[in-house]
């Protein structure tokens, strides 16, 4: 006869989880999937991802699945982005709370990289072909004991190019732990992508784009303000102890009233990437707005991409 774990053994288990998963970790220079590391919300766009902290928000369980266990009630968002040229994306996501046994999410995120001329040998054009990729996400968070949140992803990946496509499973697993004071603290860390191909586009399989990240989260007493700092790619080599800590983003959220939200964010790798000669422009740069009402959030993120152009994302969430 199967017995219910006790709060102890599940902290053990989700313990053993989070270190196996921490120790399979590997660079993921050359990753497929790289849609994965997209922000998916407006709210998180408009932060510069650093949303590994951030709590009640079930957008969250794409970056940490902890976050699912911190759900006051049930929610539901979903959302569009609008990228260069017709690349667009979007996403949708449900949470909700099941008695004792914990808090459960569904997740799915896409993107579409819109439709390409198909030419022969001689660049006549034969038609046309289109080519996307999709996560499915199923979540579970559980807080065994006062203040820490813990929780896991399963994933199923899907990317097609024309008539050729791979498939691939994976999972995240995350940790959130509140400080409680005049100046709360939460402080999360979440391991993305630990996964496989199950299929590929030819002989070849390649990584996922695993990511380590961990960050905090405060609100400051005096302050209407939400800040957060993140350091992404953590588990990624690179060619000095201090060059482990470029990928770092930073993000706010200021409460201009009870309705009204401003926030920006900084990611300090994005700039770097995208410099073009002598000059980045606002590459890096993020900002964007929310509208709270009692049930309902309106978000909107500008994200730019310095002289290449820039994204721009709208979300909806509800509390039902």
């Amino acid at each position: 006869m199967n017995t219910p774990m006790s709060c102890s053994q599940r902290i053990i288990f989700f313990a053993a989880v989070f270190l196996f998963l921490t120790y399979s970790a590997h660079a993921s220079d050359n990753s497929t999937y790289e849609f994965l590391r997209s922000d998916v919300s407006a709210r998180s766009a408009a932060m510069a991802g650093s949303f590994v902290s951030i709590q009640n928000d079930i957008n969250t369980m794409f970056y940490n699945p902890a976050a699912l266990a911190t759900l006051g009630q049930p929610q539901a968002s979903f959302g569009f982005t609008k990228h260069l040229l017709d690349v667009n994306a979007g996403y949708a996501a449900y949470g909700q709370q099941y008695n004792d046994i914990g808090t459960f999410g569904i997740g799915l995120n896409y993107i579409n990289w819109g439709t390409f001329d198909r030419t022969d040998d001689l660049q006549n054009v034969l038609g046309t072909f289109s080519a996307g990729e999709f996560a499915m996400l199923v979540g579970y968070g559980y807080t065994p004991e006062e203040n820490l949140n813990l929780g896991v992803n399963a994933k199923f990946i899907y990317s097609s190019i024309a008539d050729v496509h791979s498939t691939a499973v994976a999972l995240d697993a995350g940790a959130i732990y509140s400080i409680p004071g005049l100046n709360p603290i939460t402080l999360g860390i979440s391991i993305s992508n630990l996964g496989t191909q199950l299929s590929s586009y030819y002989d070849t399989r390649e990584s996922l784009p695993l990511d380590i990240t961990i960050g905090g989260t405060i609100k400051p007493q005096h302050l209407p303000l939400l800040l957060s700092v993140n350091f992404h790619k953590l588990n990624e080599t690179q060619d000095s102890f201090i060059q482990r800590f470029r990928a770092f983003s930073v993000g706010g959220e200021f409460t201009l009233s009870k309705p009204l939200r401003f926030r920006f964010g900084f990611q300090n790798e994005r700039r770097s990437d995208l410099q073009l000669g002598t000059t980045n422009g606002l590459a890096g740069f993020s900002l964007g707005g929310g509208i709270v009402l009692e049930t309902f959030r309106f978000d909107y993120a500008y994200v730019s991409l310095g002289n290449i152009g820039n994204i721009n994302q709208v979300s909806v969430a509800m509390n039902l």
